[in-house]
């Protein structure tokens, strides 16, 4: 009786599907990589209506209570502060002590917080915290210190564990109408909060100095506030600084004792800020409302936040609300094309179930598509876009609402009824946020405003980018497994040995050449660090123009890359046979494309907005890079589009010609300059944007990665 062969075991359903999907990476590739895209841009076709998740804010439940007696004295405020801004002169710190005397004359407390502005400055060290206030504070003269001026109402029927801020930035120095404006608004709802007994947090104004920058004021605020100095007090020398001397008359003509200017007084722990201006620009039919609500990485407040200044900006108070777009997206025809396209769908689908809910008008899709690239690009840039993201720094939900009047900014008919209005609205969302038992936390965190009602949520867009990267592994395995299999002899590729094909797959899998090219890409990698570095260094150096700066940057960056492919790489050898330069140049796409994954993936978790740019551009080299010289000699037109699609894509990618394209198709020609790049960079660090890291980190070393592929002597 012969003997049976034992059965084979067979593997389980995740190696096959993962087999099925490393021999057949093109496929995949372009079925994922075209999906992203189309995901991309029906975005604005999934958003949904935005609406108020947590019940207790109750927006609009009660009547307004203020009234023409609060904004007549604000109206008083506004007068007193241009009257002495007239006359010759005023000192600087006549304006802090005109607002400190209304505060007091409402009841509630006080006080004033000094602070010197932080220089914007690259550090490695400190690049995602705030440099050392005390080190700052050594080297800079009383001169240039800045006073905010802090009013607190403390809630009558509460236990102080909790606060709301508004905040109004104001120049004391070149004061405008607009800021004076703002100031009135402010004050008509402080006055009034001063009075109510309904109040269950505290209400803390900010009267920020910006002199320095608005956001440089409440920054240095908000650290005082919770980093507080014990067993100090920052004492000012009236002696080095007679300006000082009109404060401290001041303090001790209304307090019970003299009251240092470190004296910080404190309220509750925040549930929410509100930044309140007023624009110079005005609107000649209807007073309108700008919402800014991006802060540093693409941090975001709860979107409860906007819904409720939405909802009461435009069905309580009347105000025409404004939302940043991408203008050049407007006008664009294929955009056009596009959207009527998707309505043409729409419409045959809505005809065939009406149920079914696809497609919108091609006018709201191409403004809907302008608001969210706006607001993608605000999140991946990283740098806040007002003083409302020094709250998220501190995991604080802050908006910054901008109020255009429709009255020019020199006639002083209808500030009444704008500051009426404005009082109102403010009001209203004081109110709601009173309202709340606990945090933030019912809404969304993480989404893209697409009109003033609609939004995408993170579930959505994430798709987008899971489809883009998704080629990434399955071509890194693929092109791995394809490298090792050219040491094959061609007998073993014969139609009787297919069968095992399978199995040759999984043991080539344990192979170690391709130790070279990780060794090479890390090295690369490292070196994207030092040129991320590298700035630092460079601005040690003065007198020189951001031109000159960025030719220092490029030469010093090529120095460094081929010292460190000299000392810690092995050279590319020409004397190696075909196969194995081939073999060569396939290892190192494999882990170009899979450090261009793990890269793409941990900047999702930093910033989701600029790793789904990102992608865009790193993922189309890497699915399409090859070196040139196996396309040219061919010539077919496959491998001639592919190399032709390989050079523009080169170009393009490389980050200072992404920077200048971008630019000339926002704003044109005109406005290019040659150090443009630099100031965005110097910009970008300054401001401890995640961006900086990931082209300095990520973008670049792939795009030399690339580069060494496509050049590659095989």
């Amino acid at each position: 009786m012969a003997e049976t062969e034992e059965p084979k075991m067979k593997a389980r359903p995740i190696v096959r599907l993962g087999i099925f999907l490393i021999s057949h990476s093109i496929f995949f590739s372009v079925i994922c990589f075209s999906a992203g895209v189309l995901a991309l841009l029906l975005l604005p076709m999934f958003s949904m209506n935005t609406y108020i998740s947590e019940n207790a804010l109750m927006p609009g439940s009660a009547n307004t209570m203020l009234s023409g007696q609060e904004v007549s004295d604000s109206n008083n405020l506004v007068k007193d502060l241009k009257s002495l801004n007239l006359q010759p002169g005023s000192t600087v710190f006549g304006n802090q002590k005109i607002i400190a005397q209304y505060i007091l004359n409402l009841g509630a407390e006080v006080n004033y917080h000094r602070f010197h502005p932080q220089f914007s400055q690259f550090h490695p060290v400190h690049f995602f915290s705030s440099p050392d206030p005390g080190i700052i504070r050594d080297n800079v003269s009383c001169m240039t210190q800045g006073i905010n001026t802090v009013g607190i109402i403390r809630a009558p029927q509460a236990d102080g564990k909790e606060a709301i801020v508004l905040v109004t930035p104001y120049n004391p120095v070149k004061t405008s109408l607009h800021e004076t404006l703002s100031l009135g608004i402010a004050y008509s709802v402080f006055s009034l909060l001063a009075q109510v007994t309904w109040l269950a947090k505290d209400i803390v104004w900010l009267i920020a100095d910006s002199r320095y920058g608005e956001y440089a004021a409440v920054s240095a605020w908000l650290r005082d506030y919770h980093t507080p100095a014990f067993g100090r007090s920052i004492m000012i020398d009236t002696d080095a600084c007679p300006e000082t001397n009109v404060l401290y008359e001041f303090e001790a003509n209304h307090m019970t004792e003299k009251v240092s200017l470190g004296d910080f007084k404190r309220a509750g722990t925040m549930a929410a800020a509100l930044v309140i201006k007023v624009s110079n620009r005005s609107e000649y039919f209807e007073d309108s409302l700008s919402v800014y609500a991006e802060a540093s990485n693409g941090q975001m407040p709860n979107l409860d936040l906007i819904n409720i200044v939405n909802y009461l900006a435009v069905y309580r108070q009347g105000f025409r609300i404004k939302i940043e777009k991408f203008l050049p997206l407007l006008d664009c025809k294929w955009l056009k094309v596009l959207g009527e396209v998707f309505d043409s769908i729409g419409k045959f689908i809505r005809s065939v179930n009406p149920e079914w809910k696809f497609g919108m008008p091609a006018s709201d899709y191409v403004d809907g598509t302008a608001t969210l690239a706006s607001s993608l690009y605000y999140q991946a840039v990283g740098i806040p876009t007002g003083s409302h993201g020094a709250f998220r720094d501190f995991q604080i939900d802050a908006i910054t609402v901008e109020m255009s009047p429709k009255f020019p900014s020199g006639v002083n008919v209808g500030h009444d009824e704008f500051i009426l209005r404005g009082g109102r609205l403010i009001e209203g969302v004081v109110r709601s946020v009173n309202n709340l038992l606990e945090k933030f936390h019912q809404s969304f965190f993480l989404y893209l405003m697409v009109s003033t009602s609609k939004f995408v949520s993170v579930g959505i867009y994430m798709i987008a980018f899971a489809l883009l990267v998704a080629p990434l592994p399955a071509v890194a395995a693929s092109l791995y497994s394809y490298a090792n299999n050219l040491n094959l002899t061609m007998e073993k590729v014969e139609p009787a040995a297919s069968a095992n094909s399978d199995d040759e797959l999984i043991v080539s899998l344990r192979s170690w050449k391709w130790v070279n090219a990780a060794k090479r890409v890390f090295v690369v990698h490292v070196w994207g660090a030092v040129v991320s570095l590298l700035p630092y260094f460079i601005c040690q150096i003065p007198g020189y123009s951001p031109t000159t700066r960025s030719i220092i940057w490029a030469l010093l960056s090529l120095l460094t890359l081929l010292i460190l492919s000299v000392v810690l790489c092995s050279p590319l050898s020409s004397t190696k046979s075909s196969e194995q330069q081939i073999q060569e140049w396939a290892f190192l796409k494999a882990m170009t494309t899979s450090a261009a994954f793990i890269g793409l993936c941990l900047m999702s978790v930093i910033n989701f907005a600029t790793a789904e740019l990102g992608a865009f551009l790193v993922v189309s080299m890497c699915l399409l890079v090859h070196p040139l010289k196996l396309d040219l000699v061919p010539g077919s037109f496959k491998a001639l589009s592919r190399a032709a699609c390989n050079l523009v894509l080169g170009f393009i990618a490389f980050p200072p010609v992404t920077f200048f394209l971008f630019k000339a198709a926002s704003q044109g020609l005109d406005d290019l300059h040659s150090g443009d790049f630099w100031n965005w960079m110097e910009t970008l660090w300054a401001w401890n944007s995640a961006t900086f890291l990931y082209l300095g980190m990520v973008h670049l070393p792939c795009w030399v990665l690339c580069t060494e592929i496509l050049l590659h002597s095989c």
